[in-house]
């Protein structure tokens, strides 16, 4: 279905799933969304890779793969330029058929010190992001009688309080009802929304709050004993996309090495003194 964490998207043993399909992944320039474009360019779509910064570099590691991709550099937080973006996936790949929203922005600061223009900017590329890429590709596969595949990659801040991004934990959590509200909305049109929460993952982003240290540090301290790699939530992304996950829909995938399974519990109990 899609590569293994320890393979090469390029592998050519990777089974073509998805061949002929059409994808739309934003955020795809580099990290989770560049692994996601690249799985599923391995499994067979072609793919159009949209980012704020120039997505060259995984348009051509598409292209070399033999599938055709296309770059679409922009915000999606301009509604209008979503729909220029979709529409120009049709008219030189074919309607899409598979959306990956990804693409992200968060700051770090409490809530009430917090500078709005990013706070906004968090919202608005988290929330109205999301929201415009659905809406809009969901109106051509309508049209085009699609019968398609939504992925939204949110996160676990969508239930947790996490201190100090109170506006991308609001954002998430808007995202994941996004998600199961439209999976409702599209069933009879055999559209399947699904949603990856994925767990801490080694990333350019991640360098923008944690220095190299720390994110090692932490990713041992994990019960898998590693942070995320990009292609973990690619892996993910292409199962869901599968054709035989058929009737999977409205669901939530957690891909985070036990990050949210109560194991800071479990160590304090297993160095608790015998007898206390």
């Amino acid at each position: 279905m899609s590569v293994s964490a320890n393979s090469s998207p390029s592998d050519s043993n990777v089974p073509q799933t998805l061949a002929g399909q059409t994808a739309l992944v934003s955020g795809a320039a580099r990290g989770i969304g560049a692994a996601i474009a690249k799985s599923l360019a391995a499994a067979g779509a072609n793919v159009a890779v949209n980012d704020l910064r120039d997505p060259s570099e995984t348009v051509e590691a598409i292209r070399a793969m033999g599938r055709k991709s296309i770059a679409l550099v922009g915000d999606v937080s301009d509604q209008g330029l979503v729909e220029s973006m979709v529409a120009r996936c049709k008219d030189e790949l074919g309607a899409v058929s598979i959306l990956v929203s990804n693409a992200a922005y968060s700051d770090r600061e409490l809530f009430y010190q917090a500078n709005m223009d990013g706070f906004r900017k968090t919202i608005d590329v988290c929330m109205w992001g999301p929201f415009y890429l659905a809406r809009a590709v969901a109106n051509q596969m309508i049209d085009n009688k699609v019968q398609g595949n939504m992925v939204f990659i949110s996160s676990p801040h969508a239930y947790k309080s996490i201190p100090g991004a109170t506006a991308y934990n609001m954002a998430k959590a808007a995202l994941d009802q996004l998600a199961r509200t439209a999976a409702v909305e599209l069933s009879e049109f055999r559209i399947r929304v699904n949603i990856i929460h994925p767990g801490w993952t080694d990333t350019p982003g991640e360098r923008k709050f944690f220095f190299e240290d720390e994110l090692q540090q932490h990713g041992s301290n994990l019960p898998w004993g590693r942070l995320a790699k990009p292609e973990d939530i690619a892996h993910g992304v292409v199962f869901l996309c599968d054709p035989r996950s058929d009737y999977i829909t409205g669901s939530t995938l957690s891909i985070d090495g036990g990050i949210v399974l109560p194991y800071q519990e479990m160590f304090r109990i297993r160095n608790r003194p015998k007898g206390s």
